[in-house]
């Protein structure tokens, strides 16, 4: 099973590149900052009849989606968000025993005290879910580098969000017991694993990054991962997309 993430920074300025993406069959596409509401959506994307989709997006702003292949999935998922779900940044799809969901946490640039509260609402989903019986794929733009290692040191500013203390906490907390990261298992050891960069002075042609961008698994299913990739040359947005192979 191969599943990818991307935040895409704009549905209709990635149109092309989402679907030369899905063109390459991944099992399972999550996707983050739409920008876009459902009508919004291109047809080419929207009118796809090879993939279930799930479009959860109110126009200009944030938004996720979440879409499977039809022919590795021949029913189509059941399909919701979390009460806490705030600026359409959350959608879950249940299939058989595993939930995956797409997520794009709150930045925090304007409202820090959101994105904790978010965040927070985030470790009891995940709790939630796992005490319900189910395994999770959890992917998308968590905005949050998770140590030192995953942000490149010309970045790394003392009290920059992102990087705080609170917010690190609260990702491992989300990660916890049940979940594994699953790139950085995979590279334990690159310090130059990075998903976004700022958009000036080169910063992605020099891999001046952060990794604020994750596919994050239960245990059991993690433990069949083969391979994490992050596609550093692909697509215009200001994230690349981050692929998990899966030997199930």
């Amino acid at each position: 099973m191969k599943i990818a993430t991307w935040n895409v920074n704009g549905i209709r300025a990635r149109e092309a590149q989402v679907s030369a993406l899905l063109d390459e069959q991944p099992d399972v596409l999550c996707l983050q900052e739409l920008k876009a509401a459902r009508e919004q959506v291109p047809q080419s994307l929207a009118g796809r009849d090879d993939y279930w989709s799930y479009w959860h997006g109110t126009g200009g702003y944030s938004g996720v989606s979440i879409h499977f292949r039809k022919a590795a999935f021949p029913s189509e998922p059941a399909y919701s968000h979390p009460a806490f779900d705030m600026e359409t940044r959350i959608a879950q799809a249940v299939v058989g025993d595993t939930a995956f969901t797409s997520v794009y946490i709150p930045n925090g640039g304007k409202d820090y005290a959101a994105k904790l509260a978010f965040m927070r609402e985030m470790e009891g989903y995940v709790a939630g879910v796992h005490a319900a019986g189910l395994k999770l794929v959890l992917c998308g733009d968590m905005n949050v580098a998770l140590t030192d290692m995953d942000i490149h040191p010309s970045q790394n500013k003392p009290g920059i969000i992102g990087t705080s203390p609170e917010e690190r906490a609260l990702l491992s907390a989300i990660i916890g017991p049940d979940l594994v990261d699953v790139g950085r298992r995979l590279d334990p050891e690159n310090n130059r694993l990075f998903t976004w960069w700022p958009p000036w002075k080169v910063a992605r042609q020099r891999n001046l990054g952060w990794r604020i961008d994750y596919i994050f698994a239960s245990q059991s299913l993690a433990a069949h991962a083969t391979e994490c990739r992050v596609l550093k040359d692909v697509g215009t947005s200001d994230h690349a997309p981050v692929t998990a192979t899966f030997a199930i």
